[in-house]
């Protein structure tokens, strides 16, 4: 497999990439549609930890991690390393040693389509990860891969310089094009949920807030009493 490494690819505004960090994973995804997220198979390593930052990306042989030490000399301050491998992968391709390297550099974290090790040492780093898989497994360093060039993981392409932003909920991709509109967006929405919140605290129903009643009407859906739904089957 022979590759390519790309330098100095475009990124999200690094004022656009601070906007978004201010929002959840699930609020990004809705207020783009409902899109971008990663799937249910990145898992963190850590709680209670939210980051966002500038994808360096990175396709690699399977149980292979030589590109990985590619990429670390392209990564940079407020970078993300996003991995994924050419088949599924489970081996333990990344671990402490490599999360020195970018923690000097400035990456705010990994999100690994594939395994991760020493995950207690990259907690104690406060290196936040999230991973496929965690395996002991060890890797090689014997084939050819690329660094910053377009990667699926979970069915969305995310590309170098796109921003990722990762909690413990998951992980979205937000195209870089996108970064400043998404964040605009993702404000309104939470601006309308503290105004359910508040609503809710209050003692309101969402049946009555989002009109809900009308929509079980219309499906056809039917209030009884105990005594008149035990009725109907005797």
């Amino acid at each position: 497999m022979s590759g390519v490494i790309v330098t100095n690819p475009p990124r999200a505004a690094a004022e656009d990439v601070e906007a978004l960090a201010a929002f959840g994973v699930a609020t990004v995804s809705e207020a783009m549609g409902r899109t971008g997220l990663l799937g249910t198979g990145l898992r963190p390593i850590q709680q209670g930890v939210r980051v966002a930052g500038t994808a360096v990306t990175v396709l690699s042989w399977p149980g292979d991690n030589l590109m990985i030490h590619a990429a670390v000399e392209q990564c940079g301050e407020g970078d993300i390393l996003v991995v994924t491998t050419t088949s599924p992968s489970t081996d333990g391709m990344f671990g402490e040693l490599f999360a020195t390297a970018l923690q000097q550099r400035g990456v705010k974290g990994l999100v690994i389509d594939a395994g991760i090790r020493d995950t207690r040492e990259l907690r104690e780093m406060d290196f936040p990860a999230w991973s496929r898989a965690v395996s002991a497994q060890g890797t090689v360093k014997a084939t050819g891969g690329s660094v910053n060039v377009p990667v699926v993981i979970g069915g969305q392409v995310i590309r170098p310089g796109d921003v990722i932003l990762a909690d413990d909920d998951g992980v979205v991709v937000v195209p870089r094009e996108r970064a400043r509109e998404t964040a605009e967006r993702s404000g309104a929405r939470e601006a309308k949920e503290a105004g359910s919140r508040a609503a809710f605290l209050d003692g309101e129903l969402g049946l009555d807030r989002y009109g809900l009643r009308d929509t079980l009407e219309r499906l056809g859906v039917e209030y009884k009493t105990y005594e008149e739904y035990a009725g109907e089957g005797s």
